[in-house]
């Protein structure tokens, strides 16, 4: 994805004007629904009080998606293209102002969520650059039958998406359904809705009325999605118990779902590496700028044994470069923890890995500085000789808490690697093509970086095993699971009329 980023300077985040909810082409207020705070998690002060769909809401958005559908269906592919591309070229005219809107919302440095729109806009327009590839196949019967498959849209699609990165996930997550034809409801993350209500307003009349819905709201607006007859296909990034709630729900009506879940992921690093890259990459995969709040960030470290030590000491010099502080000062590098609930379990956390004898190397608390008093930071924090039993090596933290383990014998390793229900992503590090490999292939992980950590690339999928998803993103096979296939035949003999 593009690394490109706007200039920010530090001023006040520009609200959307509207804060209600945006479905069948405009704003309504909520029906049955209500307004709840929006907090800003780097300083604890109000940002605006934002609309909540309730049931009533819900449903009657997905009849203003079903209307939008029946018109959507038939642009022609190509004309959807031109309307993503132009979507993505409005983020990007609008990137400075949304990077500083959902960093005050969310609590990620605003110096990387300008990133994130950049990465949104690519996406739209990866997407309409496949729209002609959504192609069925001719099947060979003889020449007076001609048998052959068409990719047709779902119809509506519910996309509920995490508060980890509010503005890419909204955009991000829109993409694929649309380039095929399908319309989208967005339930935007309940802790950080601002930016997507403003991507919202910057769309507004660029789609036929209800190809675009936005619902912020709680628990009730997923439940209504998951269950209404004419919501063909729900995605959602989230925790596992979210996509097992969301998995039984669906259950009752066969809805075909794109799960992208937890992950425990870990960085395995061999002893032909150079301890100051293994330590680089260490933290770089911890993803400490969004306080480890990334389902894909490698927050189990397996060190060999004849590195070490020194990797450890080279680490705790790594993490001083992160430094939590207000998430729109662009100087920023260590953003907030996104709720107090967060906040208190990561906390829990650290407290555990204590009380069961890791041994700390950093960190561990929340920053000193009195001017960060009101938001909610920790600093990067590291535990080493964490073993298996651990809870810390055990359970998704989704916060910067990175848990350091020492290996001697690699198939022991391996089995520590992929005893847990997660699988998501896996960084090895060696100079070895053999050992790489190898353990490449043996890792029960759905996305493996070698010597690298944490980028995405555009048309490769993403996607975790096991308990972490279900689904690839980010490629094709994205845009082809909102489609459903469609066989035809035909005789080609006439067909006399009696006399």
């Amino acid at each position: 994805m593009p690394d490109t980023q706007p200039s920010v300077t530090r001023r006040q985040p520009k609200l959307p004007a509207q804060l209600s909810l945006y479905y069948g082409g405009a704003w309504h207020e909520p029906v049955d629904g209500g307004y709840a705070d929006t907090i800003n998690p780097g300083t604890g002060a109000l940002l605006a009080n934002v609309a909540q769909a309730g049931a009533q809401d819900t449903a009657e958005a997905v009849v203003a998606a079903r209307a939008g559908f029946l018109v959507w269906r038939d642009i022609a592919p190509l004309e959807r293209a031109k309307l993503l591309r132009e979507a993505a070229a409005i983020l990007r005219r609008n990137a400075e102002e949304l990077a500083l809107l959902d960093a005050a919302d969310c609590g990620n440095p605003v110096s990387e969520m300008g990133a994130d729109v950049f990465a949104g806009a690519a996406i739209l327009d990866f997407f309409a650059g496949l729209v002609t590839e959504m192609k069925g196949a001719s099947i060979p019967m003889g020449p007076d039958r001609l048998n052959f498959s068409v990719r047709e849209p779902l119809g509506v699609v519910a996309r509920i998406v995490a508060f980890n990165h509010p503005l890419l996930f909204t955009v991000a997550k829109m993409a694929a359904p649309l380039a095929a034809g399908n319309t989208v409801i967005i339930k935007p993350p309940e802790q950080a809705p601002l930016a997507a209500l403003r991507v919202a307003e910057l769309f507004h009349g660029l789609f036929p009325p209800g190809v675009l819905s936005i619902l912020p709201g709680g628990l009730v607006v997923g439940e209504v999605l998951v269950a209404h007859k004419d919501v063909a296909m729900l995605g959602v990034v989230g925790s596992i118990a979210t996509g097992r709630a969301i998995m039984r729900g669906a259950a009752a009506r066969l809805k075909p779902l794109l799960l992208e879940l937890g992950g425990k992921n870990a960085l395995i690093a061999f002893p032909d590496t150079d301890p100051d890259l293994v330590a680089e990459g260490i933290a770089a995969g911890m993803n400490f700028t969004w306080c480890g709040q990334s389902c894909g960030s490698t927050s189990r470290a397996m060190v060999h044994e004849d590195i070490y030590e020194p990797v450890l000491e080279r680490l705790a010099a790594r993490c001083a470069q992160y430094k939590p502080g207000d998430p729109t000062d662009p100087a920023t590098t260590m953003g907030a923890i996104i709720s107090q609930a967060q906040h208190d379990r990561i906390m829990g956390y650290i407290d555990s890995a204590k009380a069961e004898g890791a041994r700390l190397v950093c960190g561990g608390g929340v920053p000193a500085d009195p001017s960060l008093a009101g938001g909610l930071f920790i600093e990067p924090t590291v535990f080493a000789d964490v073993t298996p039993d651990m809870r810390i090596a055990r359970e998704e933290i989704f916060g910067p808490v990175l848990a350091v383990s020492r290996w001697r014998d690699e198939a022991e390793m391996l089995a520590a690697v992929n005893a847990l229900d997660y699988g998501l992503t896996c960084a090895i590090w060696t100079n070895d093509l053999e050992k790489a490999h190898r353990l490449a292939s043996r890792v029960q992980a759905g996305f493996i970086w070698v010597n690298e950590v944490g980028r995405h690339f555009l048309g490769a999928p993403f996607g975790g095993f096991k308990q972490s998803g279900i689904g690839r993103e980010e490629c094709l096979a994205e845009l082809l699971a909102f489609t459903q296939e469609k066989n035809i035949h035909i005789n080609l003999r006439r067909v006399a009329r009696k006399a």
